[in-house]
């Protein structure tokens, strides 16, 4: 089908004036009519551009599966999903699991628990172990995206399930990966960082196995999110280049690996929206842009 030239210069005029996400939010609404929805398409359309804020925890709970394509049951199921919610989170009073200063991340880890048959007994409880720090950090971050706590926990235990399911096997070669592509952008940083013993040590947990949740602030994070959630956990590989080279003045003046650990586990949380924006273009630059059919 041929382009439609006054489509395009529309496109180009918006981009031009600052209104990128005019064209795009219209071609979201559109996708969001079709019913059944195609999750294929919603999937291409989140990994080549950023969610609107105002659609944005409606395609998550769609391409996470809590809820289905068809618009018509939509609300059923919705209703199901808080009714086992109330079911799990009341199970869980009764066995005294709760009291009134549980902090509610906490709780939500807890009905993880429960749901996956891994409570621990309350005789037999301990502090988090490295799995459930990792959960926490990703449940405090969606805490500040999502206001209800009905959503808050479906997003958080369906984000977690995904993420150990679709990218498991994948994790561990991502700082193989990250090394290979700082090798192309700036090789110089690359040998620094080899060379005071601090690549191996970068903040890779916190970076992979949390998807930047707790490192980077929520309002550039659900960025990133975006493309996790729609299947591409590479996009975390690039963030984590950008990182290194928005930092790289300060990185290559630390010369001990603790003081570069140190800097990017607690990095500055001004700029990240530039370094998010930046990472996508690179990985899109290295891994293609998929094709955005409406």
């Amino acid at each position: 089908m041929a382009e439609d030239p006054q489509r395009n210069f529309r496109s180009a005029y918006y981009e031009k004036v600052g209104f990128r996400g005019v064209e795009e939010k219209k071609s979201l609404e559109i996708l969001l009519k079709d019913n059944p929805l195609d999750v294929e398409k919603l999937c291409t359309f989140s990994q080549r551009f950023p969610l609107p804020s105002m659609y944005r925890i409606h395609v998550w709970k769609v391409l996470l599966g809590i809820l289905p394509p068809h618009s018509d049951s939509q609300a059923l199921v919705a209703g199901y999903r808080r009714e086992q919610y109330r079911d799990v989170l009341g199970a869980l009073q009764v066995m005294r699991f709760l009291h009134g200063a549980t902090p509610q991340v906490e709780v939500y880890l807890r009905m993880f628990q429960l749901e996956a048959q891994e409570l621990p007994r309350r005789s037999e409880l301990s502090p988090p172990d490295e799995e459930d720090e990792d959960f926490l950090a990703i449940g405090r971050a969606m805490e500040e995206i999502v206001e209800d706590p009905v959503d808050c926990y479906w997003l958080i235990k369906c984000f977690v399930n995904q993420f150990n399911n679709k990218f498991g096997d994948s994790i561990p070669h991502l700082p193989k990966s990250l090394e290979h592509y700082l090798s192309l952008e700036d090789s110089r940083l690359l040998a620094h960082l080899k060379s005071c013993s601090a690549l191996s040590k970068l903040p890779y947990h916190l970076w992979f196995r949390r998807s930047f949740a707790g490192c980077l602030p929520e309002s550039s994070l659900q960025r990133v999110w975006d493309k996790v959630i729609s299947g591409s956990c590479k996009i975390l590989v690039f963030v984590a280049v950008e990182v290194l080279l928005s930092y790289k003045i300060m990185l290559m003046g630390m010369s001990r690996p603790e003081t570069v650990v140190q800097f990017l586990s607690n990095m500055p949380q001004e700029n990240t929206d530039a370094i998010v924006t930046k990472a996508i273009d690179l990985w899109h630059k290295y891994c293609g842009t998929p094709m955005h059919s409406v």
